[in-house]
Protein backbone atom coordinates (compact mmCIF):
# COMPACT_ATOMS: atom_id res chain seq x y z
CA UNK A 1 0.00 0.00 0.00
CA UNK A 2 1.20 3.63 -0.18
CA UNK A 3 0.63 7.18 0.79
CA UNK A 4 -2.96 8.61 0.02
CA UNK A 5 -3.73 12.13 0.74
CA UNK A 6 -6.57 14.02 -0.11
CA UNK A 7 -9.26 16.24 0.47
CA UNK A 8 -12.83 16.46 1.17
CA UNK A 9 -15.11 19.69 0.08
CA UNK A 10 -17.99 20.16 1.98
CA UNK A 11 -20.71 22.26 0.25
CA UNK A 12 -24.10 23.83 1.47
CA UNK A 13 -26.42 24.51 -1.53
CA UNK A 14 -29.56 26.19 -2.07
CA UNK A 15 -32.68 24.51 -3.90
CA UNK A 16 -31.74 26.30 -7.40
CA UNK A 17 -27.65 25.28 -6.91
CA UNK A 18 -26.55 28.30 -6.04
CA UNK A 19 -23.58 27.97 -3.15
CA UNK A 20 -24.38 28.97 0.01
CA UNK A 21 -21.19 27.73 1.92
CA UNK A 22 -18.27 25.48 1.31
CA UNK A 23 -15.30 24.12 3.32
CA UNK A 24 -12.17 22.08 2.54
CA UNK A 25 -10.69 19.79 4.71
CA UNK A 26 -8.15 17.18 5.11
CA UNK A 27 -9.44 13.50 4.05
CA UNK A 28 -9.40 12.33 7.52
CA UNK A 29 -11.98 14.72 9.06
CA UNK A 30 -14.97 12.97 9.84
CA UNK A 31 -18.28 14.83 7.74
CA UNK A 32 -20.04 15.16 11.63
CA UNK A 33 -17.15 17.19 12.73
CA UNK A 34 -18.91 19.84 14.77
CA UNK A 35 -16.14 22.58 14.31
CA UNK A 36 -16.73 22.06 10.77
CA UNK A 37 -20.58 22.02 10.70
CA UNK A 38 -20.43 25.43 12.96
CA UNK A 39 -18.33 26.82 10.29
CA UNK A 40 -20.45 25.66 7.31
CA UNK A 41 -23.44 26.52 8.76
CA UNK A 42 -23.16 29.76 10.52
CA UNK A 43 -24.90 32.26 8.05
CA UNK A 44 -27.91 29.54 7.72
CA UNK A 45 -30.69 29.18 8.64
CA UNK A 46 -34.01 26.58 8.20
CA UNK A 47 -33.63 23.35 6.88
CA UNK A 48 -30.93 21.53 6.15
CA UNK A 49 -30.82 18.70 4.08
CA UNK A 50 -28.04 15.66 4.13
CA UNK A 51 -27.25 11.93 3.64
CA UNK A 52 -27.17 9.31 6.01
CA UNK A 53 -23.28 10.26 6.96
CA UNK A 54 -24.15 13.38 9.28
CA UNK A 55 -26.71 11.11 11.30
CA UNK A 56 -25.49 12.25 14.73
CA UNK A 57 -27.44 13.10 17.63
CA UNK A 58 -24.64 15.68 19.41
CA UNK A 59 -24.74 17.20 15.62
CA UNK A 60 -28.65 17.63 15.13
CA UNK A 61 -28.99 19.04 19.07
CA UNK A 62 -25.93 21.53 18.02
CA UNK A 63 -27.31 22.42 14.76
CA UNK A 64 -31.60 22.63 15.98
CA UNK A 65 -29.77 25.03 19.13
CA UNK A 66 -28.77 26.99 15.85
CA UNK A 67 -31.97 27.47 14.20
CA UNK A 68 -31.41 24.56 11.83
CA UNK A 69 -33.57 21.32 11.55
CA UNK A 70 -31.54 18.61 9.71
CA UNK A 71 -33.16 16.20 8.01
CA UNK A 72 -31.83 12.97 6.69
CA UNK A 73 -32.53 9.67 5.78
CA UNK A 74 -32.67 7.18 9.10
CA UNK A 75 -30.53 4.25 8.58
CA UNK A 76 -32.09 0.54 8.03
CA UNK A 77 -31.69 0.02 12.30
CA UNK A 78 -33.06 3.16 14.07
CA UNK A 79 -37.07 3.83 14.34
CA UNK A 80 -39.05 5.30 11.68
CA UNK A 81 -40.07 8.51 12.48
CA UNK A 82 -42.97 10.85 10.68
CA UNK A 83 -41.65 13.82 8.65
CA UNK A 84 -43.80 16.11 6.91
CA UNK A 85 -44.60 14.90 3.21
CA UNK A 86 -42.48 18.28 1.75
CA UNK A 87 -39.34 17.25 3.05
CA UNK A 88 -39.35 13.53 2.39
CA UNK A 89 -39.83 14.91 -0.86
CA UNK A 90 -37.18 17.03 -1.12
CA UNK A 91 -35.01 14.33 0.56
CA UNK A 92 -35.60 12.23 -2.26
CA UNK A 93 -34.38 15.12 -4.46
CA UNK A 94 -30.91 15.02 -2.68
CA UNK A 95 -30.16 11.97 -4.31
Amino acid sequence: MGWFFGFKLHLIINEIGEIISFSLTPGNVDDRNQNVMKKLTKNVYGKLFGDKGYLLKALCDLLFQDGIQLITKIKKNMKNTLIPLRDKILLRLEQ
